[in-house]
């Protein structure tokens, strides 16, 4: 049912937790499935030097979430909010049809966080 990747990164998430002070926090969640996703942004120079995030929600939630962190680290803020929902899906080598909606949490929380960011510079 799930990739490699999938478990994997369920099975051993990446940059899970808080970031104290972080420079943008964005948080999503789904009602229909209950999956809540927090990531908290550490930005230096307009380039994201780190990131971490809590998520509560099922295994594909978990794996899309340390997908995306994975993915968004090292980007400028421009090329992390060219991060796409199929992008994530398609780095984990995709996701059941029923999971997909999991994977635009991960985007969206990604691009919550980048907001808020901005917000706090404006």
């Amino acid at each position: 049912m799930y990739s490699d990747k999938v478990m994997d990164h369920f099975s051993n998430p990446r940059n899970v937790g808080e970031i104290e002070n972080a420079d943008g926090v964005g948080e999503v969640g789904n009602a229909s499935c209950g999956d809540i996703m927090k990531i908290f942004l550490k930005v230096e120079d307009n380039v994201i030097k780190d990131v971490k995030f809590k998520t509560f929600g099922c295994g594909a939630a978990i794996a899309t979430s340390s997908m995306v962190t994975e993915m968004a680290i090292g980007k400028t803020i421009e090329e992390a909010l060219e991060l796409t929902n199929a992008a994530v899906a398609e780095a984990l080598d995709g996701l059941p049809a029923q999971k997909l909606h999991c994977s635009n949490l991960a985007a969206d929380a990604l691009h919550e966080a980048i907001r808020n960011y901005k917000e706090k510079q404006a």
